[in-house]
């Protein structure tokens, strides 16, 4: 039976990413150039919001990745990237958000093994969107639960499909171009239907 464990640190560097993904999310939703001018308790408000929303769709993607990883037989542990996570808060500052907070190691493995472990990430994130989509109905906290649940796994499925650096996208087309092209449609739609404003907005 394989059994799923935590590394020594790795819970703190799950927590530190959080954390910063939902300041750096936070920021980008609040607009740069109204970070001063917002009130301090709807900025706060916000951030909650943020962090249940983004630390979810984060963590469950990071999650996804070491889980399929040790499925497989492999120890596989998440590592944050500091200056990653620096660099996502002060992209957010002018306006768009590079999100590579870090990743989940594990030894080499093949490249259909890299490539399922890959697509789990972005796959967790459209299940999520998924999720909070029938949340849209409500109005009220519910409502702006499912906005903000919707926007932001919509973008880390359509973002982390991107074929290119460490992203999951580049693993995915190494191993399989026919399952690239169709999950790349898929996250990549999504990223774009949140992106231009085509589902409800959680301004």
């Amino acid at each position: 039976m394989v059994q799923f464990r935590f590394a020594d640190g790795e819970l703190k560097d799950l927590g530190i990413a959080w954390i910063a993904l939902s300041v750096a999310f936070g920021i980008l939703i609040i607009g740069p150039s109204a970070i001063t001018r917002i009130d301090p308790a709807a900025a706060l408000d916000l951030l909650l919001f943020a962090a249940v929303t983004a630390g979810i769709g984060f963590l469950l993607h990071e999650l996804a990745h070491k889980f399929t990883a040790m499925h497989f037989g492999y120890p596989a542990e998440f590592r944050a990237d500091y200056n990653m996570l620096l660099l996502a808060v002060f992209s957010a500052m002018v306006g768009f958000l590079f999100a590579a907070p870090g990743a989940v190691y594990h030894p080499r493995t093949s490249e259909k093994e890299s490539g399922l472990i890959a697509l789990a990430g972005p796959l967790t994130n459209v299940a999520l969107v998924i999720v909070f989509f029938p949340l849209l109905a409500f109005g009220g906290v519910l409502g702006r639960i499912g906005a903000f649940g919707v926007f932001i796994n919509a973008f880390l499925a359509g973002f982390n499909m991107i074929p290119y650096g460490p992203l999951d996208g580049r693993k995915v087309l190494r191993w399989s171009k026919p399952t690239f092209a169709l999950t790349f449609l898929l996250c990549g739609g999504l990223g774009f239907a949140a992106f231009f404003g085509f589902f409800p907005t959680p301004f």
